[in-house]
Protein backbone atom coordinates (compact mmCIF):
# COMPACT_ATOMS: atom_id res chain seq x y z
CA UNK A 1 0.00 0.00 0.00
CA UNK A 2 1.63 2.98 -1.21
CA UNK A 3 0.00 5.44 1.45
CA UNK A 4 0.80 3.30 4.28
CA UNK A 5 -1.88 4.92 6.86
CA UNK A 6 -0.64 4.67 10.97
CA UNK A 7 -4.20 4.53 11.33
CA UNK A 8 -7.31 3.83 9.77
CA UNK A 9 -10.63 5.65 10.66
CA UNK A 10 -13.99 3.32 9.74
CA UNK A 11 -17.57 3.34 9.19
CA UNK A 12 -18.02 1.00 12.64
CA UNK A 13 -19.74 1.29 15.58
CA UNK A 14 -17.34 1.80 18.73
CA UNK A 15 -19.51 -0.57 20.79
CA UNK A 16 -18.70 -2.88 17.54
CA UNK A 17 -14.91 -2.32 17.49
CA UNK A 18 -15.12 -3.37 21.43
CA UNK A 19 -16.86 -6.28 20.80
CA UNK A 20 -14.79 -7.48 17.73
CA UNK A 21 -11.57 -7.29 20.08
CA UNK A 22 -12.86 -9.04 22.49
CA UNK A 23 -14.38 -11.84 19.65
CA UNK A 24 -13.05 -11.81 16.46
CA UNK A 25 -16.20 -13.69 14.89
CA UNK A 26 -19.12 -10.93 16.33
CA UNK A 27 -20.16 -9.45 13.17
CA UNK A 28 -22.68 -6.53 15.08
CA UNK A 29 -26.39 -5.87 14.58
CA UNK A 30 -27.67 -6.54 11.06
CA UNK A 31 -24.22 -7.46 9.77
CA UNK A 32 -22.50 -4.34 10.85
CA UNK A 33 -19.69 -3.63 9.92
CA UNK A 34 -19.98 -4.66 6.25
CA UNK A 35 -17.94 -7.65 5.89
CA UNK A 36 -14.93 -5.52 3.91
CA UNK A 37 -14.09 -4.59 7.87
CA UNK A 38 -13.65 -8.33 8.46
CA UNK A 39 -11.91 -9.58 5.58
CA UNK A 40 -9.95 -6.22 4.19
CA UNK A 41 -9.60 -3.72 6.61
CA UNK A 42 -9.20 -5.46 10.39
CA UNK A 43 -6.94 -7.41 8.59
CA UNK A 44 -4.80 -5.05 7.06
CA UNK A 45 -4.70 -2.87 10.14
CA UNK A 46 -2.94 -6.61 11.88
CA UNK A 47 -0.87 -6.69 9.11
CA UNK A 48 0.48 -3.23 8.86
CA UNK A 49 0.26 -2.84 12.93
CA UNK A 50 -1.82 0.63 12.28
CA UNK A 51 -4.56 1.38 14.54
CA UNK A 52 -8.24 1.21 14.04
CA UNK A 53 -10.38 4.19 15.42
CA UNK A 54 -14.15 3.36 14.91
CA UNK A 55 -16.06 6.52 13.44
CA UNK A 56 -19.77 5.56 12.80
CA UNK A 57 -22.53 6.78 14.93
CA UNK A 58 -26.22 5.66 14.82
CA UNK A 59 -29.21 4.80 17.53
CA UNK A 60 -30.12 1.28 17.13
CA UNK A 61 -33.37 1.99 19.19
CA UNK A 62 -34.73 4.61 17.16
CA UNK A 63 -33.01 4.18 13.88
CA UNK A 64 -36.17 2.38 12.08
CA UNK A 65 -38.18 5.17 13.44
CA UNK A 66 -36.27 7.33 11.43
CA UNK A 67 -36.95 5.52 7.78
CA UNK A 68 -37.33 8.36 5.21
CA UNK A 69 -40.23 7.17 3.68
CA UNK A 70 -41.72 6.01 7.10
CA UNK A 71 -45.97 7.10 7.03
CA UNK A 72 -46.04 6.81 3.19
CA UNK A 73 -49.01 5.11 1.78
CA UNK A 74 -48.28 2.36 -0.20
CA UNK A 75 -48.69 4.25 -3.37
CA UNK A 76 -46.44 6.85 -2.22
CA UNK A 77 -43.95 4.84 -0.94
CA UNK A 78 -43.57 2.54 -4.18
CA UNK A 79 -42.77 5.98 -5.53
CA UNK A 80 -40.02 7.25 -3.17
CA UNK A 81 -38.69 3.72 -4.01
CA UNK A 82 -38.62 3.43 -7.46
CA UNK A 83 -36.94 7.61 -7.23
CA UNK A 84 -34.22 6.54 -4.71
CA UNK A 85 -33.24 3.60 -6.92
CA UNK A 86 -33.19 6.56 -10.36
CA UNK A 87 -30.48 8.31 -7.43
CA UNK A 88 -28.31 5.33 -7.80
CA UNK A 89 -28.12 5.23 -11.21
CA UNK A 90 -27.24 8.76 -11.85
CA UNK A 91 -24.92 7.76 -8.80
CA UNK A 92 -23.82 4.95 -10.96
CA UNK A 93 -23.36 7.16 -14.42
CA UNK A 94 -20.14 8.65 -12.39
CA UNK A 95 -18.10 5.84 -11.66
CA UNK A 96 -15.77 6.53 -14.89
CA UNK A 97 -15.20 10.21 -13.69
CA UNK A 98 -12.48 8.95 -11.46
CA UNK A 99 -9.60 6.22 -11.11
CA UNK A 100 -11.28 4.97 -8.20
CA UNK A 101 -15.12 4.17 -8.45
CA UNK A 102 -17.07 6.14 -5.81
CA UNK A 103 -14.47 8.60 -5.08
CA UNK A 104 -15.18 12.41 -7.34
CA UNK A 105 -16.42 15.32 -7.52
CA UNK A 106 -18.99 13.88 -9.93
CA UNK A 107 -20.29 11.09 -7.79
CA UNK A 108 -20.54 13.67 -4.04
CA UNK A 109 -22.31 16.31 -6.98
CA UNK A 110 -25.05 13.36 -7.57
CA UNK A 111 -25.07 12.27 -3.92
CA UNK A 112 -25.25 15.43 -2.65
CA UNK A 113 -28.39 16.36 -4.65
CA UNK A 114 -29.95 12.81 -3.64
CA UNK A 115 -30.01 13.64 -0.19
CA UNK A 116 -31.18 17.20 -0.48
CA UNK A 117 -34.24 14.90 -2.46
CA UNK A 118 -34.42 13.27 0.46
CA UNK A 119 -34.33 15.92 3.35
CA UNK A 120 -37.52 17.17 1.13
CA UNK A 121 -39.36 13.87 1.54
CA UNK A 122 -38.69 13.97 5.34
CA UNK A 123 -36.55 17.05 7.43
CA UNK A 124 -36.67 15.11 10.51
CA UNK A 125 -35.30 11.87 9.05
CA UNK A 126 -32.46 13.90 7.05
CA UNK A 127 -31.50 15.36 10.34
CA UNK A 128 -30.91 12.32 12.38
CA UNK A 129 -29.83 10.11 9.94
CA UNK A 130 -27.73 12.74 8.03
CA UNK A 131 -26.81 15.88 9.69
CA UNK A 132 -26.35 14.38 13.17
CA UNK A 133 -24.43 11.09 11.99
CA UNK A 134 -22.78 13.09 9.86
CA UNK A 135 -21.29 15.79 12.54
CA UNK A 136 -20.57 12.93 14.35
CA UNK A 137 -18.63 11.29 12.46
CA UNK A 138 -16.41 14.47 11.75
CA UNK A 139 -16.51 15.03 15.25
CA UNK A 140 -14.63 11.26 15.61
CA UNK A 141 -12.01 11.80 13.03
CA UNK A 142 -10.95 14.91 14.64
CA UNK A 143 -10.84 13.34 17.52
CA UNK A 144 -8.59 10.48 16.01
CA UNK A 145 -6.62 13.44 14.60
CA UNK A 146 -5.91 14.76 18.04
CA UNK A 147 -5.46 11.38 19.52
CA UNK A 148 -2.98 10.14 16.63
CA UNK A 149 -1.27 13.41 15.84
CA UNK A 150 1.32 13.44 12.98
CA UNK A 151 0.23 10.60 12.40
CA UNK A 152 -0.95 9.19 8.56
CA UNK A 153 -4.59 8.46 8.51
CA UNK A 154 -7.06 7.21 6.04
CA UNK A 155 -10.53 7.44 6.45
CA UNK A 156 -12.83 4.27 4.72
CA UNK A 157 -17.03 5.18 4.54
CA UNK A 158 -19.60 4.20 2.28
CA UNK A 159 -19.17 6.78 -0.91
CA UNK A 160 -22.66 8.49 0.40
CA UNK A 161 -20.74 9.86 3.43
CA UNK A 162 -17.52 11.18 1.43
CA UNK A 163 -19.17 14.87 0.63
CA UNK A 164 -20.20 14.95 4.05
CA UNK A 165 -16.79 14.25 5.59
CA UNK A 166 -14.70 16.37 3.36
CA UNK A 167 -17.07 19.31 3.90
CA UNK A 168 -16.56 18.72 7.62
CA UNK A 169 -13.42 18.61 7.26
CA UNK A 170 -11.61 20.66 4.25
CA UNK A 171 -11.49 24.12 6.75
CA UNK A 172 -9.37 21.76 9.34
CA UNK A 173 -6.38 23.81 9.40
CA UNK A 174 -3.88 21.00 11.62
CA UNK A 175 -5.11 18.06 8.58
CA UNK A 176 -3.61 17.54 5.28
CA UNK A 177 -7.07 16.83 3.29
CA UNK A 178 -6.40 14.62 0.22
CA UNK A 179 -9.71 13.53 -1.58
CA UNK A 180 -10.17 12.36 -4.06
CA UNK A 181 -7.64 9.83 -3.39
CA UNK A 182 -5.16 9.53 -6.62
Amino acid sequence: MEFSPNVICGEVLPASWEHYQQDQSYRGYWGEPPSEYWDLIFPLCEEMKSDFEPIDWIELDVWLDFDPFIGFDEKALGEHNAELERWFDRQLTTLDSSVLPFNSAAWDYVTKQKYLWLKKINPQSHLLRYACRHQIMVQRIKNAVKKHSGKRILCVVGADHNHALYEGLVSEREIQLIYPLR
